[in-house]
């Protein structure tokens, strides 16, 4: 039973660590200059795309 279970983790990792290469590959690199605050507290940026960014309005 053991090998099973050792044989499905060894695989689950591979191909975690496979798409990840693919991800890695095939992608551009960041530009941390260009990308959105990771957190916005403070800020005065406003939510958006997210459930935050639904909120009912008072029309």
């Amino acid at each position: 039973m053991m090998m099973t279970r050792r044989l499905t983790v060894v695989t689950v990792f591979a191909l975690l660590l496979g798409l990840l290469g693919v991800d890695l590959a095939n992608s551009a690199p960041l530009d941390p200059f260009q990308a959105p605050p990771a957190l916005a507290l403070g800020s005065g940026l406003a939510g958006a795309g997210a459930h935050c960014a639904a909120l009912p309005t008072a029309d």
